[in-house]
């Protein structure tokens, strides 16, 4: 078949009488005959690799009936297998033969269309060289974007050219580490580690850029040529020449490209065989995110550790594929019930009301059944099965591991890695927190049912005198059935010195998560839109915000930006003082009622969601007695308007000057057009504002 392409490739070339470039560059001639003359040797020495062939196995076949007289399978099976074998193979090739030649033609077609344009009676020499620029220009684009490609697929694949990895010879050398003081040895190796993947990470956006760079500057440069071009072309009234030859380039620009991209898969290959084979890639800090172990050793293999790398937002393929028939019955019931239970409620309800009788319902139930079993039960490639099974197995080796070291693994605080590391040393950091905030008293009892019961006769009370509207009651009102208390888990702040840890609470299940999440429903948009001015909605509302303080005139090379945070700003909330200043806030904006509730009315509920807060941590049950929950919808926007109060000073300090102060929950932004000395007398005078209130800068 490949003799066919060749002698096709043969047949037009004589035909057309000419070449693409292609094969001028492999002939290393620029003549058209001596371009002919290596085409004919390549055919002829491709007849004498078959002939060889045909020897050998021939030679082979003697050889085996020689040695290998018995034969278990038939001649009509081999010979059948054997067909179905070289008919997939002349499938395959002549597939990819047929490409070959298609692009074969359409680069003669190209050529012939150039030295068409080249050779028209309106074309000189100085409009031929401006179409040869033209086509450089798009070339050496081409291959800046060749070269982009390579180094996101060598990115993706962890494999960057060696001199990203020479880094770690100089930058921040760990060779003495404390050999008495394991925490301070995991400090210094985390921040080594650190400090290498940001710089790599830095001279990666650095190389992207320069390609992004030089992709425009050729791009300016292409624009600026065919502007001069077509300002010669615009002199004899004559755009379908000019119209040409921008499609003639196009093309065969667009042609390369697919030739450049469809060789990135190969490239890609390669580049994961060399690094499979490569020993110094074991060591090799990368830029993909990895978990941060706070430990002096790791304790996993590399396939555990690529698995954990893959964060906790990766969802474990066809998990369900591997269980039991038992175990997918039960989980097919289980889906089959939640699903059907929520489109029921959601159909018979408003605006809807269908009728829960109607047949439409037993017609759903049995498709989403039936999708179901068929999703469960399809069975999967093999290909498939391994990867599950595999996936399955190193996840258990890692459970085991965590048991057997007594070891941690959490989420990060602000990032989408994980956190691994002892046990001990992290409920050491727990412990700290309970200690450091004095925000937590420890009970002796269970107060579940008595909070619950509370909850409940508030609501009756409260709509007993009609102070909230029946569906208000009824969004607010807890399903005594699925409550349970609260329970209390910590997530580590690894980017901050000591890794202190912020408490987060899961409070789906409380008996106040209804009323906290009514009252946060019609109390932020009141917040959104009253403080609008100081909030910091996302990175791109600052950035714009920022945008239009430059345009004052106000951004200066000497202006400082400032960045400070609240220090557990949720757990030390004064309540009492919230409440009030919740209430202050209401009245400051003419809010007497907010969705028909009066504002006391407010009060109450949010009062009962900030004092009896209850929770539960390890084998101990906590009240909070300062702050609120993290994890309630209303405490974030209790804080907000606490935090719009305390502020007021300081905004009004900034607006005085011009200056720009934003605040995003409990971190601020600021910009100080004056000496840093007086910024640190400013903010070391904020700190002193109020007792619960703490700056970290």
């Amino acid at each position: 078949m490949d003799r066919q392409l060749w002698q096709s490739y043969l047949d037009i070339g004589l035909q057309q009488h000419l070449w693409p470039d292609q094969f001028y560059t492999m002939a290393k001639t620029n003549d058209f005959d001596l371009c002919k003359q290596y085409v004919m040797n390549y055919m002829e020495n491709n007849k004498k690799q078959l002939n060889h062939c045909q020897f050998e196995l021939t030679k082979q076949e003697e050889q085996f009936q020689t040695f290998c007289p018995m034969i278990e399978l038939s001649f009509e099976q081999m010979e059948q297998q054997l067909k179905e074998l070289v008919d997939r193979e002349r499938k395959y090739l002549s597939k990819r033969n047929n490409d070959k030649l298609i692009k074969f033609k359409d680069d003669i077609s190209e050529k012939q269309r150039l030295t068409t344009i080249s050779t028209s009676a309106l074309m000189n020499n100085e409009e031929n060289e401006y179409i040869n620029r033209l086509i450089t220009i798009r070339e050496k684009q081409a291959e800046i974007w060749k070269e982009q490609l390579m180094l996101e697929i060598r990115i993706y694949c962890k494999f960057l050219p060696l001199n990203f990895d020479h880094l770690e010879n100089f930058i921040s050398p760990t060779d003495y580490l404390p050999l008495n003081n394991n925490q301070k040895a995991i400090e210094i190796k985390n921040k080594h580690y650190k400090i290498i993947q940001e710089a790599k990470r830095q001279w990666l956006n650095y190389f992207l850029n320069i390609y992004e760079i030089k992709i425009q500057e050729y791009e300016q440069q292409y624009q600026n040529e065919f502007i001069k071009l077509r300002s010669l072309f615009s002199n004899n009234n004559d755009t379908t020449m000019l119209n040409n030859i921008k499609e003639s380039i196009n093309n065969r620009i667009n042609r390369l490209k697919k030739d450049i991209y469809n060789k990135m898969a190969s490239f890609r290959r390669i580049i994961l065989q060399n690094r499979q084979r490569s020993s110094s890639t074991k060591n090799v800090i990368g830029v993909s995110p990895e978990p941060y172990l706070d430990l002096i050793s790791n304790p996993f293999d590399k396939r555990q550790w690529n698995y954990l790398s893959f964060g906790p937002s990766y969802i474990r393929v066809n998990q369900s594929a591997i269980r039991s028939k038992c175990q997918q019955e039960t989980e097919i019931k289980n889906q089959h019930k939640d699903i059907y239970s929520k489109v029921e409620n959601h159909l018979t309800g408003y605006p809807h009301r269908i009728p829960r009788n109607n047949a439409i319902f037993k017609q759903y139930s049995d498709h989403l059944l039936d999708y179901l079993n068929q999703s469960y039960f399809t069975p999967l490639s093999y290909k498939d099965q391994l990867i599950s099974l595999r996936q399955a197995q190193v996840l258990g080796s890692i459970r085991q591991i965590i048991q057997n070291k007594n070891l941690i693994i959490r989420v990060t605080d602000k990032g989408n890695n994980f956190y691994i590391g002892s046990a001990g040393q992290f409920e050491q950091k727990a412990e700290n927190f309970f200690s450091d905030t004095n925000a937590f008293i420890e009970l002796s009892y269970n107060p579940f049912n008595e909070i619950l019961d509370k909850v409940i006769q508030l609501l009756n009370t409260l709509r007993g005198k009609d102070l909230i509207r029946k569906w208000q009651y009824e969004q607010m009102m807890p399903d005594r059935t699925n409550c349970e208390l609260a329970h209390l888990y910590f997530n580590p702040k690894t980017h901050k010195d000591g890794i202190p840890v912020r408490p987060i609470e899961s409070t789906i299940h409380a008996s106040t998560t209804k009323i906290s999440k009514f009252l946060d429903k019609i109390l932020r948009p009141i917040f959104d839109d009253k403080c609008k001015d100081t909030t910091i909605i996302d990175g791109a509302s600052l950035i714009t915000e920022l945008s239009k303080y430059n345009k004052k005139g106000l951004l200066k090379p000497t202006t400082l930006f400032c960045t400070f945070d609240i220090r557990n700003l949720y757990t030390m909330l004064p309540q009492e003082e919230t409440l009030d200043i919740l209430m202050t806030f209401l009245h400051a904006h003419g809010y007497r009622k907010v969705k028909g509730i009066s504002i006391d009315t407010i009060k109450k509920l949010a009062s009962i969601i900030l004092k009896d807060n209850v929770f539960a941590y390890g084998k101990k049950i906590y009240k909070q007695t300062t702050g609120g929950a993290m994890g309630s919808s209303l405490t974030l926007t209790l804080a907000n308007i606490f935090m719009s109060e305390w502020q007021k000073k300081l905004v009004e300090e900034q607006t005085k000057t011009g200056e720009f102060y934003g605040r995003y929950i409990d971190d601020i932004f600021m910009t100080w057009n004056r000496s840093e000395e007086e910024l640190r007398k400013l903010l070391d005078d904020v700190n002193t504002w109020h007792p619960n209130i703490k700056l970290d800068y």
